[in-house]
């Protein structure tokens, strides 16, 4: 288990279509740190948004992509993802406002 502290959980947003419409439900879509848990997810969301209170945390480990370059083969980065619920008084969060 990793010792990570709450600004190196969430790594970036994630922002495609799909994660744009569960914002509706105010569901929020991260990349977050390969060895981060849903409690570290969750504490990093409260403590980096002000206002923001977590209801529930998805977290999905993606593999690396096989690439190609000419004869050489090659696996990209592994991944995690973290889909956040906030609870139905919390407050948006203001990154994904403005997209």
């Amino acid at each position: 288990m990793a010792n990570l502290k709450y600004y190196d959980v969430i790594l970036k947003p994630v922002v495609t279509e799909k994660s744009m419409n569960a914002m509706a439900e105010k569901k929020y879509t991260f990349s977050v740190h390969p060895e981060a848990t849903k409690a570290q997810v969750k504490e990093a969301v409260e403590k980096m948004f002000a206002g923001t209170k977590v209801a529930s945390v998805n977290t999905m480990n993606l593999d690396g992509k096989s690439k190609r370059r000419g004869v050489t083969t090659g696996k990209t980065a592994k991944t995690k993802k973290a889909i956040v619920q906030l609870t139905a008084e919390s407050a948006e969060i203001e990154i994904f406002s403005g997209l």
